[in-house]
């Protein structure tokens, strides 16, 4: 097989894809694969990230893989911590040899005759594209764009005498010793960089238009520290994973029967951590219920912490307009500022914006519908690794690996060479592939496949379910259509026309 000739190609050398190819080898065993990184590092978005405090927003016993423990103290982990956990598993099962850094893939094109796709990756050392062709793709570039984040239009900005940084092009040089701090945002960036600045700066002032919510989660879980103390490492590992899953899923479900419970218990919480008479249901209390959005989780309630001490504060209010010294709110307030800190979002991008075709034909994202998640109706042997949006990402995409290897091994014992997901239903209902009020979800999604209103097409935001039909689920279920070279079925435009989900 010539060396561009591969099994199975992974987009992607962060979390997902350092995570399918210890899948690929230990399940799909005589496979060959290569992972093209668009970066000159293994990490993805933890080696891109370097703001101050940069953390996960999930509990290490989730986000990390299911085989292989997390064995540091710290549930809610530092990102270098967690990028020297990604990158010892690279090393430690021999990954880092199969990746080829500096390659952004930009065109993908299956041919049903030869049942391979070429893909084409643009080199960052300029010596022009590369082609490499596969029987298998696929993509663990997540779905955000890395090259830019958002970045609203602040009126006035361009009189700011200071620094105005987005923390997706965090400058390591950066000193903010000593100076007035402004940190636009409410989201998890925000409510990471606000206790991380504050001991340092002069003051640190949290501008957010809308509150979220926030809850406190211990730094070193005590739960954890039982299990380890009695039972081995990966005893330990996998019942505390499963401990944090099932608590998880049920504050999700307490969420969605009784939103208004849940408010009172996140309230009473925030309540408890600020000072007295601290106003609560301006800067806490937020219009939506609590998982339309992600929570915003602190470590030990860090940014409690910070706005009890007086070191920082929040103000929700609206910009008015820049100018030379800071920001005037509609309000009439002025905030001064030597930096301000734009953490407004991020921007999403399907399959890192690769362009894709199926037999000379193009593919339009936004016509197609998922199947099971993580394959798109019509794309034959394809499959996009994305994380759930109420829990770990880390549980679905290595979910979505052994499925895929299930996949290949079927393929392979029963002689076949492509796997196509085929919608045959016209009365299929659509729904936005993400479920969530969040702005950078709200302001992309219409570029985002779709989800279906029923099985195997439907998103499911349950780690349970996701294990009885991607572990367990059989594999010729009707849908997902297996066939020879040669053979091309529902490939090219979708043979039904969606159907809207009624309201």
């Amino acid at each position: 097989m010539p060396s561009d000739d591969v099994d199975v190609l992974i987009v992607g050398a962060g979390l997902s894809g350092i995570g399918a190819a210890v899948h690929l080898h230990h399940e799909c065993p005589g496979r060959t694969y290569a992972i093209l990184e668009s970066r000159e590092s293994i990490g993805g978005t933890w080696d891109l990230f370097r703001y101050p405090g940069i953390r996960s927003d999930s509990d290490m016993y989730t986000l990390g893989y299911s085989f292989r423990p997390w064995t540091n103290p710290k549930a809610i982990a530092d990102g270098p911590d967690i990028l020297e956990y990604i990158r010892s598993t690279a090393r430690d099962y021999d990954v880092d040899r199969h990746i080829r850094f500096g390659h952004k893939v930009v065109d993908a094109s299956w041919s049903s005759e030869e049942a391979r796709w070429t893909v084409t990756a643009d080199r960052s050392d300029g010596s022009g594209p590369a082609t490499i062709r596969c029987k298998f793709l696929l993509f663990c570039s997540g779905y955000y764009d890395y090259d830019s984040g958002y970045s609203p239009e602040f009126p006035g900005a361009e009189r700011f005498g200071g620094e105005l940084i987005h923390p997706q092009h965090w400058d390591p040089e950066t000193d903010w010793t000593g100076k007035r701090v402004v940190v636009i945002g409410s989201g998890a960036t925000a409510v990471t960089l606000v206790p991380a600045m504050a001991p340092a700066a002069e003051h640190v002032t949290m501008l957010q238009r809308s509150p979220s919510y926030v809850i406190t989660l211990p730094a070193r879980d005590p739960v954890a520290r039982v299990l380890h103390k009695y039972l081995p490492t990966k005893a330990a590992y996998a019942a505390i994973r499963w401990f944090k899953v099932l608590t998880t899923m049920a504050s999700f479900q307490l969420s969605r029967r009784r939103p208004q419970l849940m408010r009172k218990l996140l309230r009473s919480s925030a309540v408890k951590q600020l000072p007295e008479g601290y106003d609560v249901d301006t800067h806490f209390n937020p219009k939506y219920d609590p998982w339309d959005q992600r929570l915003c989780m602190v470590p030990d309630g860090d940014l409690f912490k910070v706005l009890r001490s007086g070191e920082a504060e929040i103000v929700t209010d609206s910009i008015a307009t820049f100018d030379e010294t800071g920001i005037e709110l509609v309000s009439g307030e002025h905030l001064d500022a030597d930096i301000v800190i734009s953490a407004t979002g991020l921007n999403l991008l399907a399959l890192g914006g690769t362009e894709l075709s199926v037999d000379g034909e193009a593919v339009d994202l936004s016509s197609r519908v998922g199947y099971k998640g993580m394959m798109l109706e019509g794309v034959p042997n394809a499959a996009l690794a994305l994380g759930y949006t109420n829990a770990s990402w880390t549980l679905k995409c290595d979910l979505t690996h052994e499925y895929v290897c299930r996949v290949l091994n079927h393929m392979q014992a029963r002689g076949y060479d492509a796997a196509t997901p085929v919608n045959d239903d016209p009365a299929l209902g659509t729904e936005p592939f993400i479920d969530f009020s969040s702005g950078y979800v709200q302001r992309s999604i219409h570029k985002f496949p779709k989800q279906g209103t029923r099985e195997p097409w439907r998103l499911h935001q349950n780690y349970v379910r996701d294990i009885l039909l991607l572990r367990r689920g059989e594999m010729e279920d009707g849908a997902l259509i297996f066939t020879r070279a040669g053979e091309r079925p529902g490939a090219g435009e979708p043979e039904t026309e969606l159907a809207p989900a009624s309201a």
